[in-house]
């Protein structure tokens, strides 16, 4: 049986932060912008500095299934393909971007409150 590896230690390290600038948010290119981020940090930590990440390796996308895109460039890399199917990494980004897109919807309907804060 092989070991299953988890990256839930690294999402407890971004989560607090990721909170913290989802809340502050003023619209919803904030919300896409912090959860990339987030899961850029998380990557970046749980490799260790082997790979690079880049900003537009990661987008949230809140209209899909799973609502996260991680680019062809990244699973194509043999380090990240392995991991990426034999760990919760997948499920741990999916986290995040569930946080992210609850708010991005919140701030979708609201859009008052976003106009509102830009004025002052």
């Amino acid at each position: 049986m092989a070991k299953m590896r988890s990256y839930t230690k690294y999402e407890n390290k971004v989560i607090p932060g990721l909170r913290q600038n989802l809340n502050k948010a003023e619209s919803t290119e904030d919300v896409k912008k912090f959860f990339v981020y987030a899961a850029k940090e998380l990557l970046e930590g749980a490799f260790e500095g082997f790979i690079e990440v880049r900003y537009e390796d990661m987008a949230l996308a809140p209209d899909s299934d799973p609502c996260f895109t991680i680019s062809d460039r990244l699973l194509s890399l043999p380090e990240i393909k392995e991991i990426w199917r034999e760990s919760d990494l997948s499920q741990v980004i999916g986290r995040l971007a569930d946080s992210a897109v609850r708010r991005y919807r919140y701030l979708q309907k609201n859009p008052e409150k976003t106009e509102a804060k830009i004025r002052m």
